[in-house]
């Protein structure tokens, strides 16, 4: 029996933005495990520390990773696992309730003391904590601004005053004054008046406790404050020590660039206790030689193609190539130049659904890959472009701010190996002129340096950058 292509459910399952849920069926059947290919086991380690390390006692765990990377799917994924496991899991995406460019650590303890209202309601556990009533009546008493609530309304409550603040930077200004020197009676009052009794009667009921999982925090934007601390450093080095501190258990998603600040450790002791963030590297296409990773490719590739005939078999899936592209090479192209990175893959095929419906030709292909390359290259400056090529021929990366851009920005991605962690040029990048011409420069002095009887010192370990007419090409141009 011929196997037909459903376009709108395929172009629905390609969109980039879309989260699987592992707790609804149509959407487990689009996930692919790339744990064997990304060199970790991330949620199962997330797992294991909750339900067979620590069940009973509170954990914080921190997570982060490239965004569009894969790490929602893999929380919903933990999510589903935990509460198989007979735990009762808060899953919420922080950017829905905080504003990204403006949060303070009383916003995300109330966020969490709402969430977790708000599911417990869900289920018929409805908490009446005193000690918010009076807090929100004097919120409304010092806002000079009318907030309704009754005794029994806490996540309608929150709700109010943070619709009240959040169009206003001035009044959410005055708020955080007034909370900040109440923020440790805040987490008291989360910690005895919602969680304590939310985890006994969740017991009582035979569950196993309480998991809160804050996703998107990696989002929070990197913007200095007055006191000269990054928005991350701030929330997650100076005042991690307090978010830890409620007493569930706690999985945070952090910015990438917190592990390659110089204040890494102090993250690690004060946010984490002690324990490493979970880092969910890309899936590794490619070898630190360049040449393909054959296991991550076979995977990209059944993720392709299980958008397309989720229901078909794997091996059954390899047959229908021909009903998504002119020519298998076409689909190990798209895996190869999205690096491993979930989010660009699948927006990449989006971008191809958007010019013709399948199968998609090399050239379709061709044209939406110059269109991401191009975009790429009109966001890199001069200055950008010599860090690149450090990384290109070093595979690391350093700690200064500058470096951390080139990962914000996804031209360097990461990856994992047996040999531990090492970072990649994106390969749109890597196809331009620039990059190939300096790599030619680069490896003609190297073979000079090794033939010549007396080799000859260089002020710098790269040599000269082809720049304008010499490379042929005006500058960020990249290769058609």
């Amino acid at each position: 029996m011929k196997t037909t292509l459903n376009l709108s459910r395929f172009f629905r399952a390609c969109n980039p933005s879309k989260t699987l849920v592992m707790g609804n069926a149509s959407d487990r059947q689009y996930y692919i495990d790339f744990s064997d290919v990304r060199g970790c086991k991330i949620v199962e380690e997330l797992q294991r520390t909750i339900v067979r390390i620590s069940p009973d006692e509170p954990t914080c765990q921190l997570f982060t990773g490239h965004i569009g990377c894969g790490k929602s799917t893999e929380l919903q994924r933990l999510k589903a696992e935990l509460e198989f496991a007979g735990f009762h899991v808060v899953y919420f995406e922080s950017s829905q309730d905080l504003d990204m460019a403006d949060i303070d650590v009383t916003d995300i303890l109330l966020s969490v003391a709402r969430q977790v209202s708000i599911s417990l309601e869900e289920i018929g556990i409805n908490l009446q904590p005193t000690y918010f009533g009076g807090l929100f009546r004097e919120i409304a008493d010092f806002l000079q601004t009318p907030i309704e609530f009754s005794g029994g309304e806490l996540s309608i409550g929150i709700a109010k005053i943070t619709t009240k603040t959040k169009d206003s930077p001035q009044m959410r200004s005055q708020l955080r004054q007034y909370l900040e020197p109440r923020t440790n009676s805040i987490l008291q009052a989360i910690n005895e008046e919602i969680l304590a009794k939310a985890i006994q009667q969740l017991k009582y009921r035979g569950q196993k406790g309480l998991v809160v999982i804050v996703d998107n925090l990696d989002r929070v934007d990197m913007r200095p404050l007055a006191s000269g601390r990054s928005q991350p450093e701030y929330l997650f080095i100076d005042r991690g020590e307090q978010l830890r501190r409620l007493n569930c258990h706690l999985v945070y998603t952090i910015p990438l660039a917190l592990i390659f600040s110089n204040e890494y450790e102090t993250l690690k002791n004060r946010f984490g206790g002690g324990i490493s963030p979970k880092v969910l590297p890309m899936v590794q296409v490619r070898q630190r030689d360049g040449s393909d990773y054959e296991p991550g490719m076979l995977l990209l590739r059944q993720l392709v193609l299980a958008r397309a005939f989720p229901e078909v078999s794997w091996n059954r899936r390899l047959e229908l190539i021909p009903e998504l592209f002119d020519h298998p090479e076409t689909l190990d192209r798209l895996c190869r130049v999205s690096g491993g990175h979930i989010r660009n893959l699948l927006g990449l095929l989006y971008s191809c659904l958007q010019r013709q419906d399948p199968p998609f030709s090399q050239d379709c292909l061709e044209a939406v890959i110059k269109d991401y390359r191009d975009d790429l290259l009109l966001a890199i400056n001069e200055a950008e472009w010599e860090l690149l090529y450090e990384v290109v021929n070093q595979q690391s990366l350093k700690g200064e701010n500058e470096y951390q851009r080139l990962l914000r920005s996804m031209f360097v991605f990461e990856y994992r190996d047996r040999q531990g962690r090492w970072f990649g040029i994106s390969p749109a990048l890597a196809e331009t002129e620039k990059v190939m011409a300096w790599q030619q420069n680069y490896g003609r002095l190297q073979d000079a340096i090794q033939t010549s009887p007396h080799p000859v010192g260089h002020p710098s370990p790269f040599p000269p950058l082809p720049m304008g007419e010499e490379l042929g090409v005006r500058i960020g141009e990249g290769k058609g």
